[in-house]
């Protein structure tokens, strides 16, 4: 199976730097509604997720929700680089279901670990059905 075809690609994808702010992150995260988004370094190559529950450590840690409080730390401090792991873009369809299970997206990588987008859950579940309806 081509994973391209059910990926959404790099430039639809709500993703943050390491280095910019965690204000940053939060507004990100705000507009997007989203409660993961990946984190990505100046090459673009994955680095790993950041989630609401990484914002909230931070937030409860730096005891302020003062949005200008938050401009002084980064995304890189707070991020945990394992969470939400990758997969190679020519990865199978059994690798892309059971990561999927433990996942609600997951990145899509090239051969230089560079993301090139997200399998979400939804759209695996809806590749399997206008499969299993062919």
């Amino acid at each position: 199976m081509n994973i391209a075809r059910i990926m959404i690609p790099k430039v639809s994808v709500a993703a943050v730097h390491a280095d910019d702010t965690v204000r940053q992150g939060l507004e990100i995260m705000k507009y997007h509604r989203y409660t993961s988004i990946p984190v990505l370094d100046a090459q673009d190559v994955y680095l790993g997720s950041v989630t609401e529950g990484d914002f909230l450590r931070h937030i409860l840690a730096v005891g302020t929700t003062e949005m200008k409080a938050h401009e002084k730390y980064r995304i890189s401090e707070i991020f945990r680089p394992n969470f939400c792991s990758p997969l190679p873009i020519y990865a199978s369809l059994e690798e892309l279901i059971s990561r999927s299970l433990e996942q609600n997206y997951v990145p899509i990588v090239d051969g230089r670990g560079c993301m090139c987008g997200i399998v979400t859950r939804r759209a695996l579940i809806l590749h399997l059905d206008q499969t299993i309806k062919k």
